[in-house]
């Protein structure tokens, strides 16, 4: 059975907000957004270490990134994030 595609996008959601609660908690100072920003954010963390992985070759072809690479991922975005807006980390 796989998991990913009986459940699709909701898992995602799942995953992805579980990966942005960690990023967020993790890395120090206030971060914008509610629940649907952290999400999107967990989601975009797990879509970048994918990339990343892929190119480096941690991965195979169309493998996707782990839950722990996902949580990386969502704080490097949330880095480059407060290096953008000029928001200190502490």
């Amino acid at each position: 059975m796989n998991l990913m595609a009986d459940y699709g996008w909701l898992l995602w959601i799942v995953i992805g907000g579980l990966a942005g609660v960690i990023a967020k908690a993790i890395v120090p100072g206030k971060e914008p957004g509610g629940c649907i920003v952290t999400i999107l954010l967990g989601v975009a963390g797990a879509l970048l270490a994918g990339f990343l992985g892929n190119a480096l070759g941690w991965y195979r072809p169309g493998e996707g990134a782990g839950f722990i690479a996902a949580v990386v991922g969502a704080i490097i975005i949330l880095f480059i994030w407060k290096l953008i807006s000029g928001r200190r980390v502490r």
